[in-house]
């Protein structure tokens, strides 16, 4: 026990402590002008600066906003003295320090401010995850105001790395159209050598209760994951996609995405992205300029050529609406994944599975950029964060030392060839590499659904390239019995060729919380492939059987996936060449019903007797999910449409009004 005394202190360090001390020395650079004009913040700022120690005959320079996901505290050296919640934003100190030191040495005024994230691996199977979504407006509104709050400032520079950090940097950016900004993307961790990945290791439970590996194994698998301390995980799931995404839309410069954390590649990105925000502003090139309607279309193209993260149908629509541009509907998700197959072969998803620091070396996003323009899809003329064009920047990497560097570090030192990792169309599709992205409807799913049609495992797809699954569902509301059924330590285990049917998942159950835990578990048990996952939840990808996610409507909101039983027989359908595909109940009772009794049953039934929100729902989240259905919901990206929002709560007050007058 700690005494008591060592808690309440002592006399001893008051008779050291200061209650006066000297003021800076020196003058600030004021003008009578400025005294007689300026607002007394403005004034007063620079007093500040002074206070906080830099020199005051240095004040005058452009100021710069640095926004970043930044967590944990490192000594010197690197070691942890505070742990932060993920390696994604372990490392990200040294870029927010390179940045500053190389905007300080060409006479700017650097600001850092921090706005940490979670983890979204450390909170999977737990509250936390009640909180990741909803955490992603959160932060985008309180950077928004941080970088409003230094009205003075020039330019910003948001460095950020994972799952909802990244997206969030991009939404506050987006929302900061008047000032030019760069994104650097806080790079990816290196793979382990004789070690599972970060994805892998996440389903070493479920492995172990179906005794596919020992409890020695996974204890040391478990702690031999990261190859490195920094960057996002080694797969391209959410975080790796959002980097992608950066980059696609332009806002980060060209081969950042996906760069080993740590390495000298990665580390003079600080240097090179505070180059490029002073080359922004000197040529009075703002976000508004470069983040416009084709950018974002270009980096649907990207999205769709990588086979990137579902996620990214949440986040895309939100920076969209945040640059105050038209969100893509689900027909331009469609059109644009039928324009293209998947080009890179990468973790999660194969068919061999290069981890992304390899993704990288074999050119990353402007390598998968020169095939778009090749096939004549991607628009050229777009601004940068370089100040230039999307064309000028793809001749350079064309024929430029880094790319050809690149290429050849992978064939030295990994003995890949860089073709293998980013494909040519013809080669991707002779490598069976289909398009990305199917929205399958049904009576299950009127509204739409989700599905990476590229994670469902090849053996399991037909010849003609339609994948089919009739199977038994089995209903859960709640993710911690789903994934017991999976692992088969309680209840009725989870068998080859049940249909899970996941519900209360959406954002006003668990504030729409991601269920990978049974997705990796599905993966990578030898027989989850023929197990299918329908839910009103979101995943990143990792599944190997026919995971359809994104249900709409959701369950809590009369969604006709509330109402199915145990036993009732459901169908998918997803056709991985024409990207369509269908969900749907068609029969009850081992029987199997025409589609106009189906129609009737899911009318008729009522919602199932265990569906209600999470006990531990979150006010907080609850909040976030009344404000984002009132402004489109999951399809419009989660995000707060003010307007509708204001429109709404008017009515509602006006017909409290009128209620109470009669």
């Amino acid at each position: 026990m700690i005494p008591l005394e060592e808690v309440l202190g002592s006399a001893a360090p008051i008779a050291d402590s200061r209650i006066q001390g000297d003021g800076p020395e020196g003058r600030l650079p004021i003008t009578a002008e400025m005294l007689r004009n300026e607002p007394s913040g403005n004034i007063f700022g620079l007093t500040q600066n002074a206070g906080m120690g830099w020199r005051p005959d240095a004040l005058s320079g452009p100021q710069y906003v640095i926004v970043s996901t930044m967590g944990g505290l490192r000594s010197e050296q690197g070691e942890p003295i505070a742990l932060g919640y993920h390696t994604g934003h372990w490392e990200l100190g040294l870029l927010v320090r390179g940045a500053a030191e190389a905007l300080r040495a060409a006479g700017a005024l650097p600001f850092a401010i921090y706005c940490s994230d979670p983890c979204d691996g450390r909170t999977q199977g737990t509250t936390g995850m009640f909180d990741s979504l909803a955490y992603r407006n959160d932060a985008a509104i309180v950077m928004r105001r941080l970088i409003r709050s230094l009205p003075t400032a020039s330019g910003v520079l948001g460095i950020a790395t994972c799952d909802k950090g990244l997206p969030a940097t991009m939404l506050a950016l987006a929302g900061t159209k008047d000032l030019p900004g760069v994104i650097v993307p806080g790079g990816v961790t290196l793979p382990a050598r004789d070690a599972e990945d970060a994805g892998q290791v996440q389903s070493l439970g479920a492995r172990f209760a179906h005794d596919l590996v020992s409890l020695d194994y996974a204890a040391e698998m478990g702690c031999r994951a990261c190859g490195s301390s920094g960057g996002g995980c080694q797969f391209l799931g959410t975080a790796a996609t959002s980097q992608v995404i950066a980059e696609a839309l332009g806002l980060a410069l060209p081969h950042s995405a996906l760069a080993p954390s740590g390495e000298p590649v990665w580390l003079e990105l600080a240097t090179r992205s505070a180059a490029a925000l002073r080359r922004l502003h000197g040529l009075g090139i703002t976000i508004g300029r470069m983040l416009t309607s084709t950018a974002i279309e270009n980096a649907m193209l990207v999205h769709a050529a990588f086979g990137g993260s579902t996620n990214l149908l949440l986040h895309v629509p939100a920076i969209a609406a945040a640059a105050g541009l038209k969100p893509p509907s689900v027909a331009d998700w469609i059109r644009v994944n039928r324009a293209t197959p998947r080009l890179v072969d990468a973790l999660p998803n194969g068919p061999r599975g290069f981890p992304t620091a390899q993704v990288f070396m074999a050119g990353g996003v402007p390598e998968v950029m020169l095939h778009l323009r090749r096939m004549g899809l991607l628009d050229g003329s777009v601004l940068t964060a370089t100040g230039d064009t999307l064309d000028t920047t793809l001749d350079w990497w064309e024929s430029s030392e880094r790319r050809a560097a690149a290429r050849a570090r992978l064939a030295s030192a990994a003995a890949v060839d860089p073709d293998q990792v980013i494909m040519a169309p013809d080669a991707a599709r002779q490598a069976g590499l289909s398009s990305t992205v199917v929205f399958p409807l049904g009576n299950l799913a009127p509204q739409g659904s989700v599905i990476k049609a590229t994670a469902i495992d090849r053996s399991v797809i037909g010849a003609d390239g339609v994948y089919r699954h009739r199977g038994p569902a089995r209903v859960f509301t709640s993710e911690h019995d789903a994934i017991e059924a999976v692992k088969g330590t309680h209840g009725q285990p989870v068998r080859e060729g049940d249909v899970i049917v996941l519900i209360g998942m959406g954002p006003s159950g668990t504030g729409m919380q991601e269920t990978a835990q049974i997705t990796t578990a599905l993966r990578y048990l030898p027989w989850g492939k023929h197990v299918a996952l329908v839910t009103d939840g979101r995943f990143s990808g990792f599944s190997s059987g026919a995971c359809i996610g994104h249900v709409g409507p959701e369950a809590l909101h009369d969604g006709p996936i509330g109402r199915v039983q145990d036993d009732d027989l459901i169908e998918i359908v997803i056709d991985t060449q024409t990207l369509t595909g269908t969900v749907d109940v068609i029969g009850a009772g081992g029987a199997v019903l025409d589609p106009e009794a189906c129609r009737v049953l899911l009318a008729d039934r009522p919602a199932h007797p265990g569906l209600a929100p999470h006990g531990r729902l979150p006010d907080d989240t609850r909040l976030w999910a009344a404000l984002q259905r009132a402004s489109g919901g999951t399809w419009a990206g989660c995000v707060y449409d003010v307007d509708r929002i204001v429109a709404q709560l008017n009515a509602a007050s006006a017909a409290a009004h009128r209620e109470h007058d009669r």
